[in-house]
């Protein structure tokens, strides 16, 4: 046991992880239905995730009015209630179950165009549908370099990177080391998967607009294509409810091959954006996205009446 860890989030790992395990030979129809019937439960009591998910929202779809967006809540945290169940699945069910719940393949062309090119793929991958599906097939298919970050519950450490490495991906840590791997995946004419929507650290982003507000927008992409001849797609894992799932991939905004990091951020975002419009209640808007607000880093001394949150 981690001395910086209490036993409650060792055995909250522990719990979580036999959930995983138990539900990793259930079919997505069965994961979806569990979904449906926990996912209202909660939007009902997990005021943190209601709260924030309505904030984002109206903040995103202003032009709808307030019962179509609590709709639009409720069944964005059963989809986001279903990621949940269905990590087990991902990460431990038996491959071919997995592969066979795939059921439609977008614009794979994007990526063998691109490789056959002598080219390496950036793989945009928001936090949309079921984003470990897709690396699963991912790393099924194409070698694969992600970043990853160890989570706060230390237990689930080791179950997240076999789950994830398990097909083949190979996980770099998310320092300049990684940095360094992923450019030479890039060079080798390999995939790479980047999170686009992940609020970075002070002083590795810039501010770009997200919809109709700015947010804090990582740098790290610019920086990988001014050093390689990559393509950009846009990947998501579309849940297809009690069926299966449907992978797109996206031809990415012209504005991320730009130099100007505002710029290129700001096509990052249009990218998250044209993968949302697939299906909005599949995004995972219980994140703070907008947590980071330009007043504070200009130092304006009231800047916390400007968040959201």
């Amino acid at each position: 046991m981690s001395e910086s860890q209490p036993p409650s989030a060792t055995l909250q790992g522990r719990a979580i992880a036999a959930l995983w395990r138990t539900l990793a030979g259930r079919r997505p129809a069965m994961l979806w239905r569990l979904a449906r019937v926990s996912g209202p439960l909660v939007h009902r009591f997990s005021r943190r995730e209601r709260e924030v998910t309505e904030i984002n929202l109206a903040e995103v779809y202003p032009e709808q009015d307030a019962a179509t967006r609590r709709q639009l809540a409720r069944e964005s945290l059963t989809h986001s209630t279903a990621t949940m169940l269905e990590l087990g699945f991902a990460w431990m069910g038996e491959p071919q179950r997995v592969e066979d719940s795939i059921l439609e393949i977008h614009g794979r062309e994007l990526l063998d165009e691109a490789r056959a090119e002598g080219r390496g793929v950036i793989v945009l991958a928001p936090h949309f549908g079921n984003w470990e599906v897709l690396n699963f097939w991912l790393s099924s298919h194409f070698p694969f370099t992600a970043m990853y970050e160890p989570p706060k519950i230390a237990e689930l450490d080791t179950v997240i990177r076999q789950g994830r490495e398990r097909m083949g991906a190979s996980l770099v840590p998310t320092n300049p080391r990684g940095v360094a791997a992923l450019l030479k995946a890039l060079k080798r004419s390999e995939a790479v998967g980047i999170l686009p929507d992940q609020e970075p650290n002070w002083g590795s982003g810039v501010f770009a607009p997200f919809y109709h507000r700015l947010a804090y927008t990582a740098t790290l992409l610019p920086k990988l294509v001014a050093r390689t001849d990559a393509r950009v797609v846009t990947g998501v894992a579309r849940r297809i409810p009690g069926r299966g799932f449907a992978i797109h991939f996206l031809a990415a905004d012209e504005r991320v091959y730009a130099t100007d990091e505002e710029q290129s951020a700001t096509g990052v975002n249009a990218c998250v954006e044209d993968a949302i419009a697939l299906d909005p209640a599949q995004y995972q808007w219980e994140y703070k996205r907008y947590r980071k607000v330009i007043e504070e880093q200009q130092g304006v001394p009231n800047h916390r009446e400007f968040r959201l949150y």
